[in-house]
């Protein structure tokens, strides 16, 4: 698995209403090929803050199958009119830490 990590800031006072608009816009995501998950996190000290989590199959589900659909555009349709700012996105791999 994947993980794609993405902080997004949304312009103060937009919180309550990003976060209606993540319900659309997670069923959404949630039927593309290859995605696994879905976390969303608000920050306690800066509450314009979110940490989302995306577990996809390979980085190419997200990167390429996801991101180049037409479903990507309609994903950020629900969501992007919130942004502060573009979201920092990057992948991250499972690390096997023995016990």
């Amino acid at each position: 698995m994947v993980l794609e990590h993405a902080l997004i800031t949304v312009r103060p006072g937009t919180q309550a209403e990003f976060e209606v608009a993540l319900v659309e816009a997670r069923k959404v995501i949630s039927a593309a090929p290859g995605f696994l998950s879905f976390a969303i996190h608000r920050g306690i000290e800066s509450p314009e803050r979110y940490l989302l989590l995306v577990g996809w199959e390979t980085l190419e589900a997200h990167t390429e199958g996801f991101r180049e659909s037409p479903a990507f555009a309609e994903w950020r349709s629900h969501i992007q009119p919130f942004f502060d700012g573009p979201p920092d996105v990057d992948h991250y791999d499972p690390v096997d830490v023995p016990s």
